[in-house]
């Protein structure tokens, strides 16, 4: 099954995310193999770290719980929220066979929340630019709650682009890298 956990940071906590910068990579390195993208999100000045995303491909929903929640910035007070969703990957591939690569361009965190009927649950006409991109869904997987896509875009406007106009109940676009070590 796969999940898309954002784990959001907590206003000021730079600092801890710091100190706890090792504990975070070894603890995602035990899951190398079941990641398919994962990265940072960043403020408007495009260096600050603001969240964190994961998409992860689990056994069941009780090992996405463990997850998100055993992580070490999680459990040091780092985050102050976490967005856990069942996420179906429409594209059938990791972050690591986008063809655009790691680096080169701006890439983003798109975001779109669902209110009514589903959207968006076909791939877009321009996938090349896709390096991520899947339905959010309920726990029980049979429920659509939104959209998730980590793009490559020129801007905001056109990262926000990916989703179709006013059938969202809110968007949110962020700043986003490619993480792991380097």
């Amino acid at each position: 099954m796969e999940f898309f956990c954002y784990h959001r940071d907590r206003v000021g906590s730079l600092p801890l995310r710091q100190e706890l910068g090792e504990a975070h990579w070894a603890y995602m390195d035990q899951y190398e193999a079941e990641l398919i993208a994962r990265g940072p999100t960043f403020g408007s000045d495009g260096e600050t770290p603001t969240g964190s995303v994961h998409i992860v491909d689990l056994p069941d929903s009780a090992a996405a719980r463990t997850f998100a929640f055993d992580e070490p910035n999680y459990q040091a007070g780092v985050y102050r929220d976490v967005l856990l969703r069942r996420w179906r990957n429409l594209l059938g591939r990791t972050m690591w066979d986008f063809p655009g690569g790691s680096s080169g361009g701006t890439r983003f965190l798109v975001l779109g929340f669902g209110s009514g009927p589903a959207v968006d649950l076909d791939m877009p006409y321009d996938r090349d630019e896709l390096i991520a991109y899947g339905p959010l869904l309920s726990d029980d997987g049979d429920v659509w709650v939104g959209t998730a896509a980590l793009v490559r875009a020129p801007d905001t406007e056109a990262a926000r682009g990916v989703l179709t106009r006013g059938r969202y109940a809110d968007v949110e676009v962020h700043a986003w890298a490619f993480g792991g070590r380097r």
